[in-house]
């Protein structure tokens, strides 16, 4: 009767998994992260009423308030800006920039030119939609006179610095 011999066998170690791109990971723990810091959100509903349109922190302009800054906790500021015809330099035309998180403009109705601070004069459109950088400096150049935007901010208070001409 033959014996049979035990074999050792070495373990070889397991392959290694490819790991899942670094992106998906953070972005995993990043959104974990921000959700765990946000305030408590309500359901909101704003219609448009006319009456809404009140004058705002511009006097070339009348501002809805979308109601956003008190369903958010002030996370979030919304408002459509309407401005007032007929575009004045000299009470429109002053450098200055915002110091915010996050700032975002859709034109809804008609033309609206501004200058920023290493990007150039622009001109936007209805439909065109562009994102402001914390603290970049801008001045407003004109506007058509049935200009309306839409702007979001983050957070919903935040300070306008006026810079000299």
């Amino acid at each position: 009767m033959a014996k049979k011999r035990s074999k050792t066998r070495k373990k070889l170690p397991k392959p290694v998994q490819p790991r899942k791109p670094a992106k998906h990971n953070a972005r995993r723990a990043v959104s974990a992260k921000t959700r765990a810091k946000k305030p408590k959100q309500k359901f909101h509903v704003s219609h448009h009423n006319e009456a809404d349109f009140d004058q705002g922190l511009r006097s070339y302009a009348k501002y809805r308030d979308l109601g956003l800054a008190l369903a958010t906790s002030g996370m979030v500021q919304a408002h459509v800006i309407r401005f007032i015809p007929p575009f004045k330099a000299e009470d429109v035309a002053h450098p200055h920039f915002h110091d915010v998180d996050l700032q975002m403009i859709y034109v809804l109705k008609g033309w609206y030119k501004t200058e920023f601070e290493g990007e150039g004069v622009h001109t936007f459109t209805a439909g065109s939609c562009w994102i402001q950088p914390p603290k970049i400096k801008h001045t407003v150049l004109g506007y058509s006179d049935d200009c309306e935007l839409l702007e979001i901010v983050l957070p919903a208070e935040f300070e306008t610095v006026m810079l000299e001409k």
